[in-house]
Order: C-alpha cells, then sequence, then structure tokens
C-alpha cells in the first residue's frame, strides 16, 4: 500500500494535457469522454454525493464548472458531515448517487465486497487509467469484490499531506521560537512556550458523526515514528492488533500531548467538544491563545476568513519532526476517492474526466490540496504552501496512507474514532478502548 515518496507527489510529472476536442483526442481517451467533449451528452444529468462540504465544496464546484459548459452535462454534487451514515442509508433505499467521493478507502472497500460498485478498469480501460495514475494509486484504489477478486473501484481525487505542524508566523518569530528539527526541539518548544505562560497546542477532534478522525491521525503519526513501516502495514491490516505493544506505545505518545497538562488550548476536556475546523483558529488572536495546530494541508480552508492571512507571512509549517532516529522522519498522507454506482455513458465520461489532474487546476490554483494525478504540474499550484507541502512529501523517508481510511469501515470508520474519543474525554481507560477497537475488526 506504499509507494516511493517521489511517485506519490506527482509521479514523473507528465506535462498536462488541456481538455482535448474530439479532433485531437488522448488515443488512450475512453469513447464516452470524447462523446461528451464533442456535446453528445448535453442535457444530461450525472448525481455526486460526498464528504468535502463548505470551502471545499465551493471549490470543487468551481472546478466542474468549465467541464459542465463544454459538455452540457450537469454535475449535481451534494455533501453530508454525516457522511457515512447518509451514503449507507442512500444506498440501502435505493437512492444511490451515480458518483460517491469516499474520504476512507476502507468504507469504499465494503460497498465493493456487495458488489455496488463498477469495474472502472473494464469500463473506462485500464491502459487509461494506468496513464493517469502512478500504479501506488491504483492498487490503493483496489478492493475484493463480491467475489474475492481484487477489482479497480475507484480513482483518487486530492491528496493532502497530514505531517504538518501550522504556527503563527510573525508572532512565532517575534517570541523568540525556532522551528523544531527533532522531537527533542519540539518537546524544548513546548516547554519554552509553557513556561512563558502561555499553551503549545490547539486541537479540536469534534467532527458530527465523525468526531474523533483527527486523534486516530496523531495515532498513526506516532506509530510511524515509535515502530517501524512493516508494524504499521501491520497494524493497518489487522495484521498487528490495537492492544499491542506497538500501539499502545504509540498511544501513550498521543497522552503525552492530549492529556498532558496545559499542553492543550482550553484543556483536554474541549478536545473532544472541538470543532476540528475551528481549533486553529486560536493561533490567529493577538497575541496567540496557542502556537501549533497538526493538520493536514487543507486545514487553510478554514483558516479565519476574517483577517486577510497571507501565507508564509503570517503563518507556515513544519513537519512533525520523527522521535526515533531508526524511524527517521515519516510522512503520513490521506485523500479522498471517486467510486462509481451507476454505469452510463454520461457518467463514465465525468469518471474519465475526474481521472485528468487537469480537472484539479482551479482548485489546485485556489490552494489547499495537492493532486495525485500523473499530468499535474508544479505551476498549477497557487501557493508556496502547497509547493511546499509536495516538498516535504518528496524528502520523506517514508510515506505512508492514513492508517484509518485503509482499515475495514467498521473499524476505521467506526470504532477507531469512537474509542479514541472516549479514551481522551475520560470516559475510557487507554487499555479499554484498545481492547474495544480489536473487537470490533471484522473476521472475514
Amino acid at each position: 500500500m506504499s509507494a516511493s515518496p517521489r511517485t506519490l507527489v506527482f509521479g514523473a510529472l507528465l506535462a498536462a494535457s488541456a481538455l482535448a476536442t474530439p479532433a485531437h483526442a488522448d488515443p488512450a481517451m475512453p469513447q464516452e469522454l470524447t462523446d461528451a467533449l464533442a456535446g453528445k451528452y448535453k442535457g444530461t444529468v450525472v448525481t455526486a454525493f460526498g464528504a468535502f462540504a463548505d470551502a471545499d465544496e465551493v471549490k470543487f464546484n468551481q472546478n466542474i464548472k468549465a467541464f459542465e459548459e463544454q459538455t452540457g452535462i450537469d454535475i449535481q454534487y451534494a455533501s453530508s458531515k454525516q457522511f457515512e451514515a447518509t451514503i449507507a442509508t442512500r444506498v440501502d433505499a435505493g437512492n444511490t448517487p451515480d458518483l460517491v467521493d469516499f474520504p476512507q478507502p476502507g468504507l469504499m472497500g465494503n460497498f465493493s465486497k456487495t458488489g455496488k460498485l463498477v469495474d472502472l478498469a473494464s469500463v473506462l480501460g485500464a491502459d487509461y487509467l494506468k496513464a493517469q495514475y502512478q500504479p501506488s494509486w491504483l492498487d490503493m484504489g483496489t478492493k475484493p469484490g463480491p467475489d474475492g477478486k481484487p477489482t479497480l473501484v475507484g480513482i483518487w481525487e486530492r491528496v493532502n499531506v497530514k505531517s504538518l505542524v501550522w504556527y503563527p508566523k510573525k508572532p512565532f518569530e517575534e517570541a523568540g521560537y525556532k522551528v523544531p528539527t527533532n522531537w527533542d526541539e519540539l518537546v524544548a518548544l513546548e516547554k519554552q512556550i509553557v513556561d512563558d505562560g502561555d499553551t503549545p497546542w490547539c486541537i479540536g477532534i469534534e467532527s458530527g458523526a465523525a468526531t474523533g478522525w483527527p486523534a486516530t491521525d496523531w495515532l498513526e503519526e506516532m506509530m510511524l515514528r515509535t515502530a517501524s513501516v512493516a508494524d504499521y502495514d501491520a497494524w493497518t491490516s489487522g495484521e498487528l492488533k490495537f492492544s499491542s505493544p506497538q500501539v499502545k506505545k504509540a498511544a501513550e505518545q498521543v497522552g503525552a500531548i492530549f492529556l498532558g497538562e496545559g499542553m492543550v488550548y482550553g484543556g483536554t476536556k474541549a478536545i473532544v467538544s472541538t470543532s476540528f475546523g475551528d481549533a486553529p483558529s486560536p493561533m490567529f488572536a493577538d497575541p496567540p491563545k496557542c502556537w501549533l495546530h497538526k493538520q493536514g494541508n487543507f486545514i487553510t480552508s478554514f483558516f479565519p476568513k476574517d483577517r486577510d492571512l497571507k501565507p508564509g507571512v503570517d503563518y507556515s509549517f513544519f513537519c512533525l519532526p520523527g522521535i526515533d532516529p531508526a524511524y527517521s522522519t515519516p510522512v503520513l498522507v490521506g485523500g479522498d476517492i471517486w467510486s462509481m454506482f451507476n454505469d452510463r455513458p454520461e457518467v463514465r465520461a465525468v469518471m474519465a474526466w475526474f481521472a485528468r489532474g487537469e480537472h484539479l487546476k482551479t482548485w489546485l490554483a485556489s490552494g489547499g490540496t495537492v493532486s495525485p494525478h500523473s499530468d499535474a504540474k508544479l505551476d498549477w499550484y497557487g501557493n508556496d504552501i502547497d509547493r511546499g507541502a509536495a516538498e516535504i512529501l518528496a524528502n520523506a523517508t517514508a510515506v505512508r496512507f492514513d492508517g484509518s481510511d485503509l482499515m475495514p469501515g467498521e473499524v476505521g470508520a467506526g470504532s477507531f474514532w469512537k474509542e479514541m474519543t472516549a479514551w481522551i474525554s475520560g470516559s475510557e481507560d487507554l487499555d479499554t478502548a484498545l481492547r474495544n477497537i480489536d473487537a470490533s475488526w471484522p473476521t472475514n
């Protein structure tokens, strides 16, 4: 489930191709996309459903405008902050969207097992998809079908680099703080902030029905920094139990921050009630109420809108340092992935277009995401923050995909979130939480 860092960023960074006209169609382009660009499906509707909402939904709708205008296809996107529960209800009720953007490949895998998803290699062409993505991305979009055979059921929309620690750059420098280059320096920075009478970390894990997912990211980060990548892979596949010494050690490292006296703005209890999108806002108070916030590059979309915050001036980031020198500096990535529930020509056309990095150009220019597509170009990015995130990814000593997103939906989008929340809130001890997650792992 892994690839080299440079593969994960932009692959070979092939030359970008504009939306092709039928007269200049890509030889590998599916016929349905060629027909769509010729206006054959004008007046048709393709429904899409996903978890990205608010600012990201606006950016998505901006992205699709040019394609809609050229093809005449109306892509009707709807979102839900209770995505996991809503998509299950809609599928059960027979109200299935044509396309669904999953934030968890594990949850996508549940629908693949039941035969609800279309084999994309069959309808779009394996060669076409191989031209759009490096092999690792296609591997992560492949899940067992109802017959148990590996089936390509998902193509990647966008990626975020998760191992980023954000800070208010100007006040940070004025306070005399230095960006840490290793874990000891990070611990020293925390102590310095506390000694100054302030709070190091801004943390919030509230996210509606998905409350707890930011805490799972923290555990994944610590697993990569206190255990081997082999242990990480065994853990995400279910071979290494949550109650194992390796996972407990990583969780205790999380607890040193989450449960540490004076470490988190608002105290430990505020972590569970603070929305993940609101969590970084206190960094931008005058003076800052907290100084550090770990989150993926998408978080800039949630920074306060009432201030003209400039990347590289008002805020910046560094990579969360490694802990054990044996594991150097790993990087955690996440992303979301499109699946196809209904097979019609216009749906194939939209899916084929989503497979091309070209469709993300507007989004990349507006900031907050990284493209996994092979045709993506560095000059498409609108700011140095996103290019910097790509550079961190390229220089990582190890890269792994978000663990909860790789786990079965019952765990990764269920018990893992719930039990981390229960532990952080104090309603359960750590050992109980870890055992409960193990007990939830499906047996088949």
